[in-house]
């Protein structure tokens, strides 16, 4: 089996082929997706497509380009939907300085009330990071990110700062430039245990190789889990059943499905 733990299917570029997007990826053994919100309204839309399909689950949150205007009511009506049924992890939330869409006064509240709320509620955290190495690691510390657990997902950053990351116990994600022909993942992938490793596509973003610069869809995960398996010597098969366990385990989704996964 393969899980897809980081989409964005709610998205409007799946708006006219979403249906199709699902069964293409039930075809192609993809067993069960996460799609992220971003914001109020996005997290709600993840939650209805949470309903829809069997196969969806649904992570929500403020994203750190959201950040600029959110209110107490936002943060309020992200701990009620995070109640909700198939509700797994609050994310995607983190900070970004690469586009600072936001303040980064802003991005350290918004992800500082995130994490106490995901303590609060006992959900695992889908972390943003985007050339904020430090800072991240020093709010997730600060605020005792370790309690609830998580995954940094897109991994980017250095040697030291995976370390750092691991160390945390959290785990990580890589999408589809690994798959690109002159990409150099394989240090950061050979470091990573399998224990800690999750698969993703963050749909409809950074297809993989031969799909490079179309849209992503969880279909194509398996390229992902091809390359990743092929860098740490391991079977396609033996790697989904490991990243696999490792996310239920994570998203406590043995305890939450009500899907019968075929393990």
């Amino acid at each position: 089996m393969i899980i897809d733990t980081h989409t964005h299917l709610h998205f409007d570029s799946f708006d006219e082929d979403r249906e199709q997007v699902v069964q293409r990826a039930i075809k192609n053994d993809i067993d069960a997706m996460i799609t992220i919100g971003t914001d109020v309204a996005t997290s709600r839309q993840s939650i209805e497509l949470a309903h829809k399909f069997a196969v969806i689950y649904a992570a929500v949150g403020i994203h750190p380009n959201d950040s600029s205007n959110v209110t107490d009511e936002d943060f309020d009506q992200i701990l009620e939907l995070a109640k909700e049924e198939k509700v797994v992890a609050i994310g995607e939330v983190g900070l970004d300085y690469y586009r600072m869409y936001s303040p980064k006064e802003k991005q350290f509240d918004t992800l500082r009330r995130q994490v106490k709320l995901a303590r609060k509620l006992g959900l695992p955290l889908i972390i943003h990071n985007r050339e904020a190495n430090e800072d991240i690691l020093n709010v997730l510390n600060e605020e005792k990110a370790d309690e609830v657990g998580g995954v940094f997902h897109s991994f980017t950053g250095d040697i030291h700062f995976l370390d750092s990351v691991l160390a945390l116990n959290y785990l990580v994600s890589f999408t589809g430039p690994v798959t690109f022909r002159h990409a150099n993942y394989n240090q950061l992938i050979d470091r990573v245990p399998l224990s800690q490793l999750l698969l993703e596509t963050d749909s409809p973003f950074l297809a993989p190789d031969p799909f490079r610069g179309k849209r992503n869809e969880p279909a194509y995960v398996r390229y992902i889990a091809e390359k990743i398996s092929q860098i740490k010597g391991v079977s396609v098969d033996d790697l989904a059943d490991i990243t696999s366990e490792n996310t239920q385990t994570l998203f406590r989704l043995k305890d939450q499905w009500q899907l019968k996964l075929k393990l």
